[in-house]
């Protein structure tokens, strides 16, 4: 009897010990990360290779490890195969926006951009936007010619060639400045003039040609030794010949787009046709001539078919 129960005794003793090692390993399991336990059961997989496995808590964690890689093996192809995909888009919209080759860096290509801005100021077409006449307007219609500020900036940092802008009669206290920087970003980082006296005064009269839709006059050409006026005007009451009577008044020469030489009224349902355009749609027309000396093309690019015109050679 005393030596069975001794047996028993060592039985019991010998097999404490072994319990409460795999009930400290599964506690030290929990409490470490996810990606850290599979480590960690590989390295004792890896350690117990060509042993014989022994059952219960150790096959259990040889599967577990097993579906975990399988599933993260998944994630990391899938995430390789996006990050490629998003990669290749943005190459291909670079080469179609811009034309120029991927290869160059955004920083090259700011570098490239402001140094054609500053040729333009040397070199360059003038264009000069009035802003003299922003007091009578409510926010909503300032809110509108910021953004056709920014756009017409847009638009001249894309062109080959693009024009010197000036801002004249634009006071920085002004609520369109405000709403510039509040709703144009990097507005006071814009290679343009900016400055408070009229633009009038800036420029011999001489050079100045205000473009106004009243004008009797159709503008031929862009000539470098001329500055173009455009009325930063935005109006939905639509009041006529102001900008027109302002240039009368300082004896400046006008001149219209030529729209009526090219295009034609096309009928609509509503019997709309207008030649007021927004800065930055003439500013387009101007731009796109300046680059093709072709009047057709560049109306084409300004002149929305909202505004009831098409050109001749589009007349079924």
């Amino acid at each position: 009897m005393d030596w069975k129960l001794e047996g028993s005794a060592r039985e019991t003793e010998s097999d404490v010990p072994q319990e409460q090692e795999v009930i400290l390993e599964d506690t030290g399991e929990d409490g470490l990360s996810d990606s850290f336990r599979l480590l960690q059961i590989d390295m004792e997989c890896e350690h117990q290779e060509g042993e014989t496995l022994p059952t219960g808590a150790a096959v259990w964690c040889s599967k577990n490890v097993q579906r975990k890689q399988r599933h993260w093996e998944k994630i990391v192809a899938a995430k390789k195969s996006k990050r490629k995909q998003e990669k290749e888009r943005r190459k291909a919209n670079r080469v179609e926006n811009s034309g120029i080759c991927p290869q160059h860096s955004k920083r090259f290509l700011r570098s490239l951009t402001k140094e054609k801005l500053l040729e333009a100021k040397h070199s360059g077409p003038r264009l000069c936007i009035d802003l003299s006449m922003t007091h009578h307007m409510s926010k909503k219609e300032l809110s509108r010619l910021a953004g056709q500020i920014r756009r017409l900036y847009g638009s001249n940092k894309k062109a080959d060639r693009p024009f010197w802008i000036c801002l004249a009669g634009f006071a920085t206290d002004s609520p369109l400045y405000e709403e510039c920087l509040r709703i144009n970003d990097g507005f006071s980082s814009y290679l343009l003039d900016i400055t408070e006296e009229d633009c009038f005064s800036l420029f011999p009269l001489e050079t100045l040609v205000y473009l106004t839709p009243d004008s009797e006059h159709a503008l031929e050409d862009v000539d470098l030794n001329k500055v173009y006026i455009l009325g930063g005007l935005v109006d939905e009451s639509i009041q006529k010949k102001v900008t027109f009577q302002k240039a009368r008044e300082h004896s400046v020469k006008t001149a219209r787009l030529p729209i009526q030489e090219y295009m034609v009224r096309r009928k609509n349902g509503k019997n709309y046709h207008s030649e007021i355009l927004a800065i930055n749609q003439v500013f387009d027309i101007l731009s796109t001539y300046f680059e093709t000396q072709n009047w057709p093309e560049a109306l084409k690019k300004g002149v929305s078919s909202r505004k009831g015109y098409v050109l001749q050679n589009s007349v079924e």
